[in-house]
């Protein structure tokens, strides 16, 4: 389960194939060029190795921060405390869960290696919407769903659930139980400290 789990962007943010049929407006259509400028930044050798990481990095966190909510990923992972603490203590933690997102999983998305994702579902209801893709990986097709809400004109991601393994549910429920026992001061305190840690032993 842990190997799925730190597969979610690995395997989710991939080269997309031919869409199921869905309005030019949909979710799906607008998931695709996310995943096509994703795998444009991989694919570019002027980005490639340890002395262009920065820049690298920083063109995929502008991408994925276009077609990724990471203000309702941490709304969500963070649970009832959300209502309980300032704007400005909103406006950081989703500094800190997006630097934590980033840590944990981009440096898994530079390990890509030419995988494919073939969508093959939509299912919209008012403002909410899940598109359902098949990953093959290693021989074995695997489903990926992408949790989308729609904001304005833009459907954006808030959640990737892998064979029944919610991204946001994992961290809910660690964060779940440190709350219940350090309360939001520790749990940002935890957060901050993982995030140093991977900036100071550059392992992200």
């Amino acid at each position: 389960m842990r190997f799925l789990l730190a597969l979610f962007v690995t395997l989710s943010l991939i080269s997309p194939v031919i869409p199921v049929h869905a309005d030019e407006s949909g979710p799906s259509d607008q998931l695709k060029p996310t995943l096509d400028q994703l795998i444009a930044i991989l694919e570019d050798d002027s980005l490639q190795g340890m002395s262009n990481k920065a820049k690298r990095r920083s063109k995929i966190m502008a991408i994925i921060s276009n077609g990724f909510d990471f203000r309702e990923m941490s709304r969500r992972v963070l649970g009832r405390a959300w209502n309980d603490i300032s704007d400005e203590q909103k406006d950081y933690f989703v500094d800190q869960m997006t630097k934590l997102l980033e840590n944990v999983y981009v440096g898994k998305l530079e390990t890509y290696t030419g995988q494919t994702v073939e969508f093959v579902a939509e299912r919209v209801k008012g403002k909410r919407a899940q598109v359902t893709t098949l990953i093959e990986d290693q021989g074995v097709k695997l489903p990926v769903h992408y949790i989308m809400q729609k904001e304005a004109d833009r459907w954006m991601v808030y959640d990737i659930n892998i064979e029944g393994v919610s991204l946001i549910r994992n961290y809910m429920e660690q964060f779940r139980s440190i709350l219940r026992t350090e309360k939001y001061p520790g749990l940002i305190k935890i957060i901050e400290d993982k995030n140093k840690s991977f900036l100071e032993n550059g392992t992200s």
